[in-house]
């Protein structure tokens, strides 16, 4: 019988094609996950990659368990969902995925009024700005700032965000405000600091903002990089500096200030999405249309 904890963890790996990439997404050492590959090839007693200096490669065994593996989580997904959801009421478990900025500073203020208009559903927030894999049951549902590629996911649009630079008041006080987009030289800049896992590629546009026209410009240096936008708003409002922060988060703060109110950032468009099979979930459906209706609410959108 095979062990579906390592056939998921071999669904990962041979996703992210490396040990590495794999052990970020599932929150697991990097050891860890080669010890279970190693456990279900022994198991099975066949070679599932061939391992390279640049990565690995599926066997041909390898191939035919993917395969199998895809299948066997769909069918769970199904399975799932009726039995949880014989009754007329939503019921069951939700398992959501969603950025960090969005889950921890716009979700979470709104699942107490879900859970009181829902009591038989129980929910798990991942909270992570690397995409989690929906056909291998990693979650039910996601919140993405990106229009999904896979063709077997059903997508419904949330929002457009906007994004503009926002200072707390205490740190224009003591460094002045910025007139002009090249006023930012002279200031402190909060990025976002891992580029592999931006959740928008395009965030951090303040360390070039007044600078595109001019030939041979570089960027400018930031005073602090951290890879998540939950993190740039709690230094941004300690007074640290300037950051761009979508206006769901940012004009909602009275400690902050817009700067350089003129100058609008990028803006990028969230999905609610969910694999075919949820289809039919009534503990889905009863999720998505709440997001619209928080969504609806709030004007900053």
């Amino acid at each position: 019988m095979l062990d579906w904890d390592r056939v998921r963890i071999f669904h990962a790996v041979a996703e992210a094609g490396s040990f590495t990439r794999a052990a970020d997404r599932l929150g697991l050492s990097q050891s860890a996950i080669s010890r279970q590959i190693g456990a279900l090839e022994e198991h099975l007693g066949v070679p599932l990659f061939h391992r390279h200096a640049r990565g690995l490669v599926l066997t041909e065994q390898g191939e035919i368990l993917l395969e199998a593996a895809t299948e066997v989580a769909r069918r769970m997904a199904v399975a799932e969902s009726a039995l949880g959801e014989s009754r007329d009421q939503p019921t069951g478990h939700l398992r959501v995925s969603t950025t960090v900025g969005v889950g921890t500073i716009w979700l979470t203020g709104h699942l107490t009024e879900f859970a009181d208009l829902y009591p038989d559903i129980t929910m798990s927030l991942v909270v992570s700005d690397v995409d989690v894999d929906l056909s291998m049951r990693e979650a039910d549902v996601a919140i993405r700032l990106q229009r999904p590629t896979q063709s077997d996911l059903i997508q419904r649009r949330l929002m457009t965000v906007h994004t503009h630079l926002y200072a707390a008041h205490a740190y224009l006080e003591r460094h002045g405000e910025p007139q002009a987009p090249r006023d930012l030289d002279r200031h402190r800049l909060v990025i976002y600091g891992d580029a592999a896992s931006l959740p928008v590629p395009t965030l951090n546009w303040s360390v070039i903002a007044g600078l595109e026209d001019e030939e041979g410009a570089g960027h400018r240096r930031p005073v602090l990089q951290i890879n998540n936008v939950y993190g740039m708003l709690r230094a941004v409002e300690s007074g640290l500096g300037i950051a761009s922060l979508p206006d769901y988060i940012g004009a909602q703060r009275a400690s902050l200030r817009r700067v350089l109110p003129a100058l609008e950032g990028p803006s990028f468009t969230a999905y609610f999405v969910y694999p075919e099979e949820l289809r039919a979930s009534k503990r889905v459906a009863v999720f998505r249309d709440f997001l619209l209706r928080k969504v609806a609410e709030q004007p900053v959108w």
